[in-house]
């Protein structure tokens, strides 16, 4: 995971080049030709959701509403929330904001990416089917493994990039598809569209997407036919590693309305002063990622001209297998690189022993710099 600190390796490789200027073209080469930003994202960052004249106090920032009660002018009235459980004042402004940012007409907040997860797949019965890419977040393939198959849902692991064995894979039972695009940690990149028109084809299948690598910056899963776009807040959202928390958009009322309804009776809900720290994160979420976009593809070209490394896997590169894909779907991409260092699981061990930049430590998203071994 690469953030807006690894200057002394962006020297490294601009020194690399023939002359700075030379190595400043490349650079703007491979930044640009993704698709264009899109449009007044910082300014609904900023500002959906934040309506100052929503509270009696005028407060420009929302504040963090503590509170797990609310009164009620008479039995069943209320001005709105009832108890935090089912809605909250702090964390309806981080569920506009997100919304607005994903193009969804919905956002709801969970506890956690996995919380998210489970709730989703709280919307399936014993005996319905799941398709899941097979590279895919630990703890996904974990869930879906050792949890959800414990309440009798099927799910098959297979290659997603392949829309020949996404087609093949899908069976009466057939209820949920669930892809990431990069994929943890391989960075594959699937075409959201065709799969998503693919199993739409196959009558009520819900497609998701986790958007955690990409952020809705880069990548807006909803705009390209996925049902719901789900997300670790932990990560880029955030953006500070001070928070756990998932969120999920979409633009289906029927899925909304039973997503809340779980979102609720389950409660896997974050709390108010989590809602405020990642409402706030937003708010830099576009500067964050365009840093992180340029300072991944310096640290990927400066390892892919290693001779110590044996492949770099990187979508801003030329060498990713997905690359014209990516340019054709994102607006860019993230500061997450994988990557194998010649040798074995020794070498890897040695070199992750002696950084002295990027900090060891699991995760991803934040402003520092991380490195881990899968």
């Amino acid at each position: 995971s690469c953030s807006s600190g690894i200057f002394d390796i962006q020297r490294v490789v601009a020194q690399k080049g023939t002359a700075r200027m030379s190595a400043g073209d490349k650079e703007r080469d491979l930044l640009s030709g993704f698709q264009p930003p899109f449009e007044h994202f910082s300014t609904q960052a900023l500002h959906v959701g934040q309506d100052a004249e929503q509270w009696t106090s005028m407060a420009v920032v929302p504040p963090i509403s503590l509170s797990t009660t609310f009164k009620q002018v008479a039995p069943g009235k209320h001005a709105g929330f009832e108890y935090s459980r089912s809605g909250n004042p702090t964390r309806n402004c981080l569920e506009k904001a997100v919304a607005a940012l994903d193009g969804a007409k919905y956002c709801m907040a969970f506890a956690s990416g996995l919380a998210t997860t489970m709730t989703i797949a709280h919307l399936l019965k014993s005996g319905d089917g799941i398709i899941c890419m097979n590279d895919v977040y630990g703890g996904t393939n974990r869930y879906f493994r050792r949890v959800g198959s414990e309440m009798g849902l099927q799910t098959r692991f297979i290659d997603c990039t392949s829309l020949k064995c996404l087609r093949e894979a899908i069976k009466p039972n057939t209820k949920l598809v669930w892809i990431e695009t990069p994929t943890n940690p391989m960075m594959n990149v699937i075409d959201i569209k065709a799969c998503a028109e693919l199993v739409h084809k196959h009558g009520d299948i819900i497609m998701v997407v986790d958007n955690t690598f990409m952020s809705p910056y880069f990548q807006r899963p909803l705009a390209l036919g996925a049902d719901i776009c789900m997300y670790s807040a932990t990560k880029y959202m955030n953006g500070h590693s001070d928070v756990v928390m998932g969120l999920a958009s979409t633009n289906r009322d029927d899925l909304y309305q039973k997503l809340k309804f779980l979102q609720n009776a389950i409660g896997a809900v974050p709390s108010p002063f989590d809602c405020f720290l990642c409402n706030r994160g937003l708010k830099t979420l576009s500067l964050r990622m365009r840093q992180h976009f340029k300072n991944a593809l310096a640290v990927a070209q400066f390892l892919e001209a290693d001779p110590r490394v044996e492949k770099v896997f990187f979508p801003g590169l030329p060498s990713h297998p997905q690359y014209k894909l990516t340019k054709q779907q994102c607006t860019g991409t993230s500061g997450m690189i994988s990557f194998l260092i010649k040798g074995n699981l020794e070498n890897a061990k040695i070199f992750l022993e002696n950084l002295k930049i990027f900090c060891l430590a699991e995760s991803l998203g934040g402003y520092e710099s991380l490195a881990e071994h899968p």
